[in-house]
């Protein structure tokens, strides 16, 4: 296995979500330490939407300058603005609405009553990773000749279906395969609602660091096969290494088919 993935299990649903937001607080507040602000990209799902539940009622996220953190959606359904199957909408009541964040660094995927079609709005979250990393790009001095398309990411969260779709990244469709492309539009999901916008493995990929939680029975079989080392076409999560590390963060449960010598477990 690559050095540079780690797996952590947990004892249950809530300790991974309460431990995972310990973590993730720990490593904003480290970032910002190192440069001033640091970016968040978030998801969606039960345990995605639980772990920033638990960064709010931390006392611990006092610490965290919330309105130099950028955030932004790994995807998001294209459905109305106010339907609750919207990640934005729950990200929002479950962290975002709680902590002082600049509006200006949230940024949202469009809704299906913003925009004229789900091509523009995979094209609009394409045009604005590429302004932001354009942004970076002309303010760093130590930048690389040519700026790239999408901006630092130093915590990218990833759920994971049953079938180990990750973001909105199915088996065998075409958003999986998609290269060249900061943002796909996903037509015929699996999992309705059928229309997302969703950033691609390459995308993904670019983090620095990348998250992946998982949690219950139903995701045993799609965790042991993702870090099987599976086609990332046929299981998408076994395609997601972040640049400098990527940790599994799972429940028992979840973590059911992972051979004993590859985990590590907190309690």
């Amino acid at each position: 296995m690559n050095r540079n993935v780690r797996i952590t299990v947990h004892p249950s649903f809530d300790v991974l979500a309460a431990t995972t937001a310990a973590r993730l607080i720990t490593r904003l507040l480290d970032v910002q330490s190192e440069r001033g602000e640091a970016t968040l990209v978030l998801t969606g799902g039960s345990v995605g939407i639980a772990t920033l539940r638990e960064v709010a009622k931390s006392p611990a996220h006092l610490a965290v300058d919330w309105s130099k953190v950028n955030f932004w959606f790994g995807d998001d359904r294209f459905v109305a603005t106010g339907s609750p199957d919207r990640n934005y909408g729950q990200a929002a009541e479950a962290l975002l609405e709680h902590v002082p964040v600049d509006p200006a660094r949230v940024h949202i995927m469009a809704a299906s009553d913003t925009v004229a079609g789900l091509d523009e709005a995979a094209a609009q979250y394409a045009q604005e990773l590429a302004a932001a990393a354009l942004l970076e790009w002309e303010n760093d001095d130590a930048s690389p000749a040519q700026a790239p398309a999408v901006p630092r990411f130093d915590v990218l969260l990833l759920g994971m279906g049953p079938d180990a779709h990750i973001a909105s990244l199915f088996p065998e469709m075409a958003g999986i395969r998609t290269t060249g492309a900061s943002v796909v539009a996903v037509r015929n999901s699996p999992k309705p609602p059928p229309e997302r916008v969703s950033l691609t493995l390459e995308t993904i990929n670019s983090a620095q660091e990348i998250w992946i939680v998982a949690a219950g029975a139903d995701k045993a079989a799609a965790v042991g096969l993702g870090l099987a080392g599976a086609s990332p076409v046929q299981v998408p999560a076994s395609g997601a290494r972040g640049i400098n590390k990527t940790m599994w963060l799972l429940d028992e449960a979840a973590a059911a088919k992972v051979p004993e010598a590859l985990m590590r477990r907190e309690h």
